[in-house]
């Protein structure tokens, strides 16, 4: 820090912007994602310590606080100007709120005497940010900055996480700081409070369970915002249950375990991870769900859980719970509620389900082996273009226990959920799967890298949504963030001409690109960047790639023609992938 920032500083340490980055610290806040605005609060952050990631555009930042958030378990802290800067933050705000992620945005505000005034670049930001947040205020007086500091984290921390806005006018940063009491309060971590279900309705959940002929779990993401990996992992040794997850809760428990399904939901057509598994969905005459949305892909549009059986819905957000299947409410956190459950069940007469257990067992271990057949020509494609299964399979290869996969929206996160494998319980898989954006894949991935630089960072991204995103691999050189990105360049916005063809037989003109050097604007960045164009290329790349020191870019030449396993495509592609 150079002597004039230094001085810049001190001339702040008496302001409202030294409460608030005092506040962030005390909270547990080592790291913020902010490019230059609120300059106030941003070089206060600096002179106590906290690290800034300077992101090239508002967008990638808050991608950037939401991959931190989901792999550190505490709050991802993002920051922007007025006016057009806040209004790049509403899409992964929004992603944040859908994926229940606890994110704070610090947003300054035009001064308090030119509000109202058409002052530069005014804007209505209580009105931009009401539907993408879970809480939002506007800090008008000093003495209340640490009052609705505290407000806002203990908003995107507690319950059901999601992000909270707090209005910071410009004028008010930098007031003479009032006398504040001190306090010592440290709301950041996720989850905040562990809060048990109901003691009588975890018994009645219990008796159903044990009571029940084919009892199957489904677990979401919501396990991961938990940490209840190992509870889950109990849950299902103890009581002898299948469990199969959706796309945010891949990794919630080892896939190669004998009890495992994958990943059930609306890719289960030709090739797909779980498609043999299907009948022991259909003849689940008991589902407890578990952290789920049961939204619209998770559920393959509401036809994929039998309507037949009876539900225990496990969930945090009491509005969640029997949202589109009525069920037995279990309003709690998942790790303290799952514990609790798995206790009431070693009670109880799990012999039914013991017995069950050996031929449930060979039933999953058949239907593995029947996945493999099928996907086993794609798998070890030597084809060129390169097919998306057979990059999976090399990926697969590389995965270690504490490798974190991240995909962009799309078909990249279709791939990762079908064809690699969570070898433990709490590996994690993150996709933006809230309202599923593109472009916000690389972002995730650095915040994830920037939570756990310990661990391998792996992103997998369309070149459609890498291209909403170049800019940040010159953020991710400037702040040193090694990671490894593979690029499944085909030239098409895949998902979109495909799905416009199942609906209209034809397509736009939109979904075809011209030819891109994407490894050229890795290396113009300052990173590593490769073109894989043959398949027997990609290992020794992978392995060079996972041992740079510097994010590396692999853009690989993929089939244009490749299709994941969707429902939807069954009577439009014979077979589904491709």
């Amino acid at each position: 820090m150079s002597v004039e920032h230094r001085e810049a500083v001190k001339r702040l340490n008496a302001t409202v912007a030294h409460a608030v980055a005092a506040g962030l610290k005390r909270h547990g806040v080592t790291e913020f994602f902010g490019q230059s605005i609120p300059s106030s609060v941003i070089l206060a952050a600096c002179e106590m310590g906290l690290r800034q990631v300077g992101y090239r555009a508002e967008n990638a930042g808050g991608a950037m606080a939401d991959g931190y958030a989901r792999i550190a378990r505490r709050i991802g802290v993002v920051m922007a100007q007025n006016g057009p800067a806040a209004t790049l933050l509403v899409p992964p705000l929004a992603e944040a709120l859908k994926a229940s992620v606890p994110v704070l945005a610090l947003v300054q505000e035009v001064d308090r005497r030119s509000a109202d005034r058409n002052a530069f670049q005014e804007l209505d930001h209580t009105a931009l940010f009401s539907g993408v947040s879970k809480w939002l205020r506007r800090v008008d007086h000093a003495s209340r900055i640490d009052d609705y500091l505290d407000m806002a984290i203990a908003a995107a921390t507690s319950g059901r996480p999601g992000p909270a806005v707090l209005l910071l006018p410009f004028d008010l940063l930098h007031e003479a700081e009032v006398e504040r009491a001190e306090r010592h309060a440290v709301l950041g971590t996720c989850p905040l409070d562990r809060v048990v279900a109901e003691p009588a309705r975890i018994d009645a959940a219990a008796e159903l369970i044990a009571q029940a002929k084919r009892p199957l779990v489904i677990a979401g993401g919501g396990i991961h915002l938990s940490d209840a990996a190992a509870e889950l992992v109990e849950l299902q040794d103890k009581a002898h249950l299948p469990v199969a997850t959706t796309v945010m809760g891949k990794g919630a428990v080892d896939e190669h375990h004998p009890l495992s399904l994958g990943v059930a939901t609306y890719f289960m057509g030709k090739g797909g991870m779980a498609r043999h598994q299907r009948g022991l969905i259909d003849e689940a005459d008991l589902v407890l769900l578990a952290g789920t949305r049961t939204n619209q892909n998770g559920t393959d549009s509401w036809t994929l859980y039998p309507r037949s059986a009876r539900y225990i819905h496990l969930d945090i957000d009491g509005q969640e719970v029997g949202r589109n299947y009525e069920s037995v409410r279990l309003v709690g956190d998942a790790k303290a509620t799952l514990a609790a459950l798995t206790r009431r069940l070693t009670e109880l007469d799990l012999g039914r389900h013991r017995a069950r257990r050996a031929g449930l067992e060979r039933r999953i271990a058949e239907g593995r082996a029947a996945h493999q057949t099928e996907a086993a020509a794609l798998l070890a494609s030597n084809q060129a273009p390169i097919r998306p299964e057979r990059i999976m399979a090399e990926l697969d290869r590389k995965l270690t226990a504490n490798t974190i996969i991240v995909a962009d929206a799309s078909y990249a996160s279709i791939w990762i959920a079908n064809y690699l494998t969570a070898r433990h319980a709490g590996s994690r898989f993150l996709t933006p799967r809230g309202i599923a954006g593109l472009g916000w894949g690389l972002p995730m991935a650095l915040g994830a890298k920037i939570a756990a630089p310990g661990s391998p960072v792996i992103c997998v991204a369309g070149d459609g949504g890498f291209g909403h995103c170049w800019a940040e691999l010159e953020t991710a050189r400037r702040m040193n963030v090694p990671l490894v990105l593979i690029v499944l360049n085909n030239g098409v916005l895949g998902y979109q001409r495909d799905a416009e063809y199942v609906r209209y037989r034809a397509s736009t003109d939109a979904v075809d690109f011209t030819a891109v050097d994407h490894a050229g604007i890795a290396r113009c960045c300052g990173c590593d960047g490769h073109r894989i164009e043959r398949p027997e290329e990609l290992a020794p790349a992978l392995e060079d790639a996972l041992s740079a020191d510097r994010l590396t870019l692999l853009d690989v030449i993929v089939d244009p023609l490749a299709r994941p396993p969707l429902t939807f495509y069954k009577d439009t592609f014979p077979w589904a992938g491709g």
